[in-house]
């Protein structure tokens, strides 16, 4: 077991005071028998109160509501957690599903359904189709997570990673077309691939603990997860070529990657806000 302390600050500087209406924030990591919270605080200026819930992926979700003007919008969570995912390669796949191609259970496929639709079903991404069909051909059998890894590992090796501060994440073909991506770009192109072999797949937003450095205590961090029958949502790091494991700490998990922001709201006022971020992952 690992245990790590995550400090997750946020700030917005408005020019002018400002009404702030009803802020999301998915800061919470998602709990199971792999990770358990040891302590979590959250503390919001100006004050606001908050509801609690899950959403429908069963995600922790805070609902901030502020009644006062403010100038500025500091959001700082603060959480320690167990970490006891250190044996990720410990799984195994249902026999039919171990080598690839295979086909989910009918009772299955009712509650992945979502999780293997491509975004654009109706609008066939070349670019994509053709850069898949590399990796796998028909008729070819291999490892269910063999391909996986393969997928993941040529991800990492061809493509050149580029930090993104602005919202939103590229198209898979924009991923292809300029050869450079995100984190999330890069999870997004791994999720949209493994759906066209027939997969459900999902994304993942978290934190990620990576060595100490001058410059780098920790980041926010995106990645994909696979449903292999047997083994449940396996999570693949497209970024580092690798299968997710104790570093690896996720908060929130959807089917498109722009339904998990950290930290979603809006404000009364002039246009225009400066927006700091600061995260802080170390180990205990």
């Amino acid at each position: 077991m690992r245990r790590y302390k995550i400090l997750h600050r946020t700030y917005y500087n408005f020019s002018v005071p400002v009404r702030l209406e009803q802020h999301a924030l998915r800061l919470r990591p998602r709990e199971g028998h792999e990770l358990h919270i040891e302590s979590s605080t959250l503390k919001i200026t100006p004050h606001a109160s908050l509801r609690w819930h899950r959403d429908v992926e069963d995600n922790s979700v805070a609902i901030a509501i502020f009644e006062s003007t403010t100038s500025q919008l500091l959001i700082e969570s603060e959480v320690v957690i167990q970490q006891f995912n250190e044996a990720p390669f410990d799984f195994l796949v249902a026999e039919y599903a171990t080598e690839y191609p295979f086909a989910y259970l009918a009772e299955d496929k009712i509650v992945l359904a979502p999780y293997m639709m491509e975004a654009s079903p109706l609008l066939p991404d070349n670019a994509l189709a053709e850069w898949v069909a590399k990796l796998w051909q028909p008729g070819e059998r291999i490892q269910t997570y063999a391909l996986l890894q393969r997928l993941g590992t040529h991800i990492q090796q061809t493509l050149s990673y580029k930090l993104r501060e602005e919202a939103g994440v590229q198209s898979p073909a924009e991923t292809l077309s300029c050869g450079t991506g995100s984190c999330r770009d890069f999870a997004y192109l791994f999720i949209e691939s493994a759906r066209r072999l027939g997969l459900a797949a999902r994304f993942v937003s978290g934190y990620l603990h990576t060595q100490p450095a001058t410059a780098d205590f920790g980041a926010t961090h995106a990645w994909a997860e696979v449903f292999l029958p047997g083994a449940g949502w396996k999570g693949f790091d497209p970024t580092l070529g690798e299968i997710v494991g104790t570093k690896h700490i996720a908060v929130a998990v959807a089917r498109l990657p722009q339904l998990v922001p950290p930290v979603a709201g809006s404000f009364r006022g002039p246009p225009g806000a400066k927006l700091d971020v600061g995260v802080w992952v170390t180990e205990l």
